[in-house]
C-alpha cells in the first residue's frame, strides 16, 4: 500500500513539473509568434531590420515555453537551411542565426533594431 501511494505521488508530482500536456499548445503559439514576426518584417519593408525581427519572433516563441522555443527552433533552422540552398549567403544566415539564438536565450530583440523602425513593431 505504502508503495502504491509513493507511486501516485511521484506520477503527480511529475506531472506537475513537466507540464508535457502544454507542449503542443505552446508549439503552435510560438509557430504563430514566427508567423507574426514574419508578416511584420513584409509589412515593414525596412531596411537592415532582419535581424530584429528574427530576434522578436524567437524571443516571442521562446516565451511560450518549452513548445514555443522548439517551434521557434525548427522554424528558424528550416528557413536557414532552405536559404542556404538556395544560393543565399552564408555569411547572411550565420547572422540570421545568431540573431534567432539571442532571441531565444531571452535577450532584448531590441538590440538589433534598426534606427527609425516605425514603433508599431
Amino acid at each position: 500500500m505504502k508503495l502504491l501511494l509513493a507511486g501516485i505521488a511521484l506520477i503527480l508530482i511529475v506531472e506537475t513539473n513537466a507540464q508535457w500536456h502544454n507542449f503542443p499548445r505552446e508549439a503552435a503559439q510560438g509557430a504563430r509568434d514566427m508567423w507574426r514576426a514574419y508578416s511584420d518584417m513584409r509589412e515593414a519593408n525596412w531596411k537592415n531590420s532582419d535581424k530584429y525581427f528574427h530576434a522578436r519572433g524567437n524571443y516571442d516563441a521562446a516565451q511560450r515555453g518549452a513548445g514555443g522555443r522548439w517551434a521557434a527552433e525548427v522554424i528558424s533552422n528550416g528557413r536557414e537551411w532552405i536559404q542556404e540552398r538556395t544560393g543565399h549567403g552564408a555569411e547572411d544566415s550565420a547572422a540570421d542565426q545568431r540573431a534567432n539564438q539571442w532571441g531565444r536565450d531571452g535577450n532584448d530583440p531590441n538590440h538589433f533594431r534598426p534606427a527609425g523602425l516605425p514603433e508599431k513593431y
